[in-house]
């Protein structure tokens, strides 16, 4: 089973998944923290029951939407403050120079066939996405703290174990979907098997682990389970007002993520998506499009109560959501958690890493794969 960090509802967790490894499409109740309050309190309910009582809540959270401005919408981009712009990546580089490199060194395996299983995503093709976020989030904590704009080792470890511990989920999430590809190129589980791919994924997890215990803090290791860039914040500060900040935006962040791939497996053709286009539905998946689409096509409720098992129900629920609003309003409800981690990072002292945070906000809603 991939690692995920699962949440519920309400007071039974507290905690998001880090990002990528998110549930399909379950936001936290309105018991949870800073979490836009009507799209979480309709969107969670709608995400645990699967029957036509919960979708009158959809009317409640697309009445806000409606209603409210358009300059709160799209406010990612006007609250960039007068710093330098710099592309996010460009400025994580430095302290992600040879990232690729240093994961092989974790991944200390002898035989050559196991050894091309667990290093076959780490081919410096992927977008390195978290990485770049620990590390810039880092050096935004650090100016906030002390004003040094130097990584920690400590820090720069967890950008690595971050992107050990996401791989390793998208090894073991190839192999429950059974897809065929990842990144434009064959999956693990294709080319050598669903077993040996399960042990690729659970040996890089827990490489992943040695390198976090490496670490030296019993602090980092018991937050294992909860965000992983809530580790970046306590190595570089003290300040408990930070950590939450940290939290906030890394959780809208990664909420706006899932949301994204949401509306991607709707409008992105298989080729340019790297993966197969429409692969939630055919995993009986009912995401963000197709939960708002109901609003308009109530007859997608019988199929998303059989997991759109029935011959030719995925084409009728794909035809469905690309006739309504869903994708609109998936993507309108990926803005509000995105101006929600805009509000957060807003909060720590100006930097050039603050603002490539922001930038980094606009990124996730533009994103086309």
């Amino acid at each position: 089973m991939a690692l995920r960090w699962w949440w519920r509802c309400g007071a039974c967790s507290r905690r998001s998944p880090p990002l990528g490894s998110l549930p399909r499409f379950r936001p936290p109740g309105p018991g949870s923290r800073g979490t836009p309050a009507a799209p979480s309190a309709a969107m969670c309910h709608l995400a645990q029951r699967s029957s036509t009582l919960a979708f009158p809540k959809i009317d409640q959270a697309l009445w806000r939407f409606h209603h409210t401005s358009a300059s709160h919408l799209c406010s990612c981009s006007k609250t960039v403050s007068d710093e330098k712009y710099q592309d996010p990546f460009q400025l994580g580089r430095k302290d992600l120079k040879n990232l690729y490199e240093d994961i092989k060194k974790e991944l200390l395996v002898s035989a050559a066939e196991f050894k091309e299983m667990c290093e076959y995503y780490f081919d410096g093709k992927g977008k390195a996405f978290r990485p770049v976020i620990v590390v810039l989030m880092a050096r935004a904590c650090n100016i906030h703290h002390n004003n040094s704009r130097e990584v920690q080792a400590s820090q720069r470890s967890v950008a690595i174990i971050a992107e050990m511990i996401h791989t390793a989920s998208l090894v073991h999430d190839d192999v429950i979907d059974d897809a065929n590809s990842r990144r434009g190129k064959m999956t693990v589980n294709q080319i050598w098997g669903e077993r040996k791919a399960v042990l690729a994924g659970d040996f890089i997890l827990s490489a992943a682990s040695v390198a976090l215990a490496r670490i030296g803090n019993t602090t980092i290791v018991s937050v294992l389970t909860q965000v992983i860039e809530d580790l970046v914040s306590i190595l570089g500060c003290p300040d408990p007002k930070v950590h939450e900040i940290a939290y906030q935006y890394g959780k809208n962040v990664g909420i706006a993520f899932q949301l994204i791939d949401d509306v991607l497996d709707f409008t992105s053709c298989a080729d340019h998506l790297g993966k197969p286009a429409a692969a939630d539905l055919k995993l009986g998946l009912a995401t963000g499009p197709v939960l708002f689409a109901c609003r308009q096509f109530p007859e997608m409720n019988a199929l998303i109560m059989r997991r759109f098992s029935k011959p030719g129900d995925v084409e009728r629920a794909r035809k469905y959501v690309l006739q309504s609003d869903g994708v609109q309003q998936t993507t309108y409800l990926a803005q509000r958690y995105c101006h929600a981690a805009t509000r957060e990072i807003s909060k720590l002292r100006p930097s050039p890493e603050r603002e490539a945070l922001i930038q980094l906000t606009e990124m996730v809603l533009m994103r086309d794969k």
